[in-house]
């Protein structure tokens, strides 16, 4: 822009703060400062992350309608674009100025939630942000090269009131031993009303799993916390609970890297986080700003923090790896440049995974490690160091990719199994999927270590010491004991000759247990419930799930209903459905409709029938249509395949209540092939929360014994 042109300024009514998630009216004001041309334009863009309504302008009674107005004697075309500007600023509102121009001092309004007409208003983003910017450009020539305002309006997005409570204590205590718990309450979309409120119990009198139950004295909503072990001295290892992924402002998410630490630390109520910018946004400036923050945050006993950073290659390159180092001073090595200003940087770039691989293997000190991740790009397990690639990541706010994990076992890999968040929304360890494409709810990672340092944290990821949740903290137990007296745990490796180890396991689930499934690497080997045939009741579970793809066209649309013939419903109770704006509708006594999308993970409704073993069940979704009588179905579910990548809908039923949460056998492995056996299990709550223990490895040297 040639010096001296003045581009304008920007306003907006009313200004202040917005409640998460409410239809609001935001009038944005551009007066204009050097005369915009014919066919120039005025341009706001937003952060890709926001989750607010798509302004439209052709249905004025519509949600998130705007209307478009202007002083001058010109006409405004407004379009919006989703990938209209720069990452991470990529919502962008074009106002295209034609059939004339816009002379100094005139005025450009939109009416953002125009609610004239009978529209609820313009849907505010979902999480909570002090700075909502409405960052403005102009091109006032018509020349396509936009110039940003000096200053852009900026709202504060802040908390609805409480709608729910979440409890958390500690997964491990002593008998006898007082201790403190968290009571933390949430609004409607998963944000923090306030800080948590420190609670001080006097201890357990006896041995086993327990919870607790916490009622909010303003409020009166109530939680009950995850479970909680009892034990009578201290064992060798305690569960902590880590988010090792998610970004903030600086990169592609919300909020400050203070902030981020600060939330995951304070109101996550984590004991372990790290970041994880794209790698071709982080600066050599803000590198050293992440290992001064993680520096800072990190407190051993408290909260550890790591530095780190997203390796973000294309698929064919390789994929996107999650890079750690074990302190500060680890040198960044990035798939490429793109969006580093002047692309300089003095540390050497790394552009397929095999280069990133070989780079971390010659920086021994500080530790370096990574993660197997599924995000936009997908890793691709045919590149993989064991040396440096110690886990991979199956779940996150992106989806479920248990495919992830057969790559790896179907490949002979020994690597631990985890779960995050991948959040963008500032909140690292309760992540909200809001009313984005992100449509899980964000996961967590449990390391059983010896202490909350991080070189005793290290030594637990290096050692696959680790297990997966879809967010719960349920506890998972599992032990392995080989007829010569010898014991593994998960992530060990255990060689044998012969004979028939035995696999204890003891399962605490956040929620009543539905299932928990013994694998051998893909193979299910054998299924446990909490009940069988003789304890079904009215309770019917239909659940659907899948990709279509790998990559991000991922998302399968399951919108559709279902009819329940010569039979009623008499309760609905939804599984996975995160939206709250969305739950399902009940349309009668016998049917029911909804909208839901999935990314490999899963979602579904729990029905309660009026008779338990009657009726013709019909369901219809944009996938397709199924039928199946009632009276068929059992603990084992109806399999209905749709293609893709796992796309199916599974019906069964279910007792009519079951409260069980804990689960504990002991079972010979009796049928070992020759070679690497990655046992694990994987456990099914009844409220869709899931989690897979990472596998001990037990490797049979022959076929003696068998």
């Amino acid at each position: 822009m040639k010096k001296g042109i003045k581009l304008g300024s920007a306003r907006i009514e009313p200004e202040g703060s917005v409640v998460a998630g409410a239809f609001t009216t935001i009038t944005f004001t551009y007066i204009a400062g050097h005369p915009v041309d014919d066919s120039g334009y005025v341009k706001i863009v937003f952060r890709q992350v926001g989750d607010f309504g798509t302004p439209q302008f052709t249905n004025p009674t519509a949600a998130n309608y705007c209307s478009v107005h202007t002083s001058g004697e010109c006409s405004i075309e407004p379009r919006w674009d989703p990938k209209g500007h720069l990452r991470p600023w990529s919502g962008a509102l074009y106002l295209q100025v034609y059939k004339g121009f816009l002379a100094a001092g005139e005025k450009i309004v939109v009416v953002f939630g125009d609610r004239s007409n009978g529209s609820p208003g313009w849907q505010m983003q979902t999480f909570c942000e002090e700075t909502f910017e409405f960052k403005t450009f102009v091109d006032p020539i018509a020349t396509a090269r936009f110039e940003e305002l000096p200053q852009s309006p900026v709202l504060s997005i802040v908390p609805g009131p409480a709608a729910r409570a979440v409890c958390v204590a500690p997964s491990n205590v002593l008998i006898g031993e007082s201790f403190f718990y968290h009571l933390r309450l949430e609004d409607r979309w998963g944000n923090p009303v306030g800080p948590p409120t420190k609670k001080t119990h006097e201890g357990f009198e006896r041995q086993g799993t327990q919870t607790i139950v916490e009622v909010d004295g303003d409020t009166g909503l109530s939680a009950e916390s995850n479970p909680v072990k009892v034990l009578n001295g201290e064992g060798p290892l305690r569960p902590f609970w880590a988010d090792f992924h998610g970004q903030s402002e600086e990169t592609i998410g919300t909020n400050s890297i203070d902030d981020f630490f600060t939330f995951a630390r304070d109101r996550g109520l984590l004991d372990i986080a790290s970041h994880q910018g794209n790698d071709f946004q982080v600066t050599d400036e803000l590198w050293r700003q992440i290992n001064e923050v993680t520096a800072a945050f990190n407190e051993p006993g408290r909260f550890i923090a790591f530095p780190g950073y997203e390796w973000s290659g294309n698929t064919p390159l390789g994929g996107d790896r999650n890079v750690f180092f074990g302190s500060e001073g680890g040198r960044i090595s990035r798939s490429c440049r793109d969006l580093l200003p002047g692309e300089e940087s003095v540390f050497e770039d790394s552009p397929t995974a095999a280069a990133l691989f070989a780079n971390l293997a010659g920086q021994q000190e500080p530790r370096p490690f990574v993660f197997a991740h599924v995000g936009g790009r997908y890793a691709d397990m045919a590149i993989h160091d064991p040396g440096v690639e110690v886990a991979v990541e199956i779940h996150s706010g992106w989806g479920t990719f248990e495919w992830l994990l057969d790559d790896v076992l179907r490949r002979g890999y020994r690597v631990g199994i985890c779960a995050n968040s991948d959040g963008h929304k500032g909140r690292p360890g309760a992540t909200h999927p809001g009313a984005g494409p992100f449509v899980s709810y964000g996961g967590l990672t449990c390391i059983l270590a010896e202490k909350l340092t991080r070189e005793s944290i290290l030594e637990a990821i290096l050692s696959r010491h680790i297990y997966a949740t879809t967010g719960n903290r349920c506890l998972i137990d599992l032990a392995l004991e080989t007829e010569d007296g010898r014991s593994a745990i998960m992530g060990d490796v255990v060689d044998i000759a012969g004979g028939t180890p035995i696999l204890r396991a003891h399962v605490a689930g956040s929620g009543p247990i539905e299932r928990v499934e013994l694998r051998n690497g893909s193979e299910v080997i054998r299924t446990l419930r909490p009940f069988d045939e003789d304890d079904l009741g009215r309770r019917v579970k239909i659940t659907w799930r899948g990709a279509e793809v790998r990559g991000r066209d991922r998302m399968v649309r399951w919108d559709g209903s279902l009819c329940v013939h010569s039979n009623a419903i008499t309760g609905v109770r939804p599984v996975n459905f995160w939206n709250p704006n969305q739950p399902p509708d009940r349309l009668g006594v016998d049917r029911l409709a909804w909208r839901s999308t999935t990314t490999s993970g899963i979602s579904g409704v729990i029905l309660t029938l009026e008779r338990p073993d009657s009726g013709l069940l019909e369901v219809t979704t944009a996938q397709g249509n199924i039928e199946c009588d009632v009276a068929c179905l059992g603990v084992e579910p109806a399999i209905f395949e749709f293609g893709g990548l796992g796309k199916r809908i599974e019906i069964s039923r279910l007792p009519d209540r079951q409260e069980t949460r804990t689960l504990e056998f002991a079972l010979p492995l009796d049928r070992l092939r020759v070679g690497d056996n990655p046992i694990l299990v994987h456990v099914m709550q009844e409220d869709g929360h899931m989690a897979w223990s990472s596998p001990v490895y037990v490797h049979r040297s022959s076929d003696r014994g068998l």
